[in-house]
C-alpha cells in the first residue's frame, strides 16, 4: 500500500468543509497549488492562527479570543434578556438585523438523535447554568424553523419551564416584502395562526 501524497492528503483535508465533494476539493487544491500559492500560504496561516487562539465565550459559548467576548461584556446589552441560537452565523444574522439587544447563548448545533447529537452535545448544561446566574428574565428561543430546530426548541423550553422564567419562541410567517400569491401555503398557515392584533 503506498503512502498518502501531500496533494491527496490536501484534496481530502478540503472535502472537510460543508458542501465540499471530491471534484470541489480537488479544483481547489489545484487552484491553490497552480494560481494562488500565496493565498494557500495565508489560509493555512489563518487557520493555523484561528486555531490557536479561538475558543468559546465562557457565558455565551459563541466563539471568542478573549474568555469573555465583546457582546457579554458589553454594558449596553440587556442582561434580562437570553437568545438561544443555534450558531454563530445565526447570532450574526439576529445582530445585523438590529432587533435585538439582549443576551445570546450559542448552541453550536441542534437536537438530532439520528445523527447522535443529543443534550450532552449541544452544552444545555452550560445553558441551564447560564439562566440560573439571577440575571435572566426571558429565553427567546430562536432557534430555525427546521425539524430539529423545532425540537430543540421544545426540548430547551420543558427544561427550563420550570425555573420562573418566561420562555419565549420567534415567531415565524411571511417575509417582509413578500407577496402572497408566492408564498408556499404552510408558510402562510403558519402566519395565519400567529396573527397579532393591530
Amino acid at each position: 500500500m503506498r503512502p498518502v501524497s501531500s496533494l491527496e492528503d490536501l484534496v481530502q483535508a478540503l472535502r472537510c468543509l460543508p458542501s465540499v465533494g471530491p471534484k470541489s476539493a480537488q479544483r481547489m487544491a489545484y487552484h491553490l497549488l497552480q494560481r494562488d500559492r500565496e493565498g494557500a500560504a495565508r489560509l493555512a496561516r489563518a487557520l493555523e492562527q484561528a486555531l490557536e487562539r479561538i475558543r468559546h465565550c465562557e457565558r455565551c459559548n459563541n466563539f471568542s479570543e478573549e474568555p469573555v467576548c465583546e457582546l457579554c461584556r458589553s454594558p449596553r446589552r440587556d442582561p434580562a434578556l437570553l437568545a438561544v441560537v443555534e450558531t454563530p452565523g445565526d447570532l450574526l444574522m439576529m445582530e445585523q438585523a438590529q432587533c435585538y439587544q439582549g443576551l445570546y447563548f450559542v448552541l453550536m448545533g441542534r437536537l438530532s438523535p439520528l445523527d447522535g447529537i443529543g443534550p450532552r452535545e449541544i452544552g444545555l448544561d452550560r445553558l441551564l447554568k447560564r439562566v440560573q446566574d439571577g440575571m435572566v428574565r426571558e429565553v427567546i428561543l430562536a432557534t430555525n424553523f427546521t425539524v430539529e430546530g423545532e425540537a430543540t426548541a421544545h426540548y430547551i423550553g420543558e427544561l427550563l419551564r420550570g425555573h420562573g422564567l418566561k420562555v419565549t419562541r420567534i415567531a415565524r410567517g411571511l417575509p417582509v416584502g413578500g407577496e402572497l400569491e408566492h408564498v408556499d401555503a404552510g408558510t402562510l398557515a403558519q402566519a395565519v395562526r400567529e396573527r397579532r392584533s393591530l
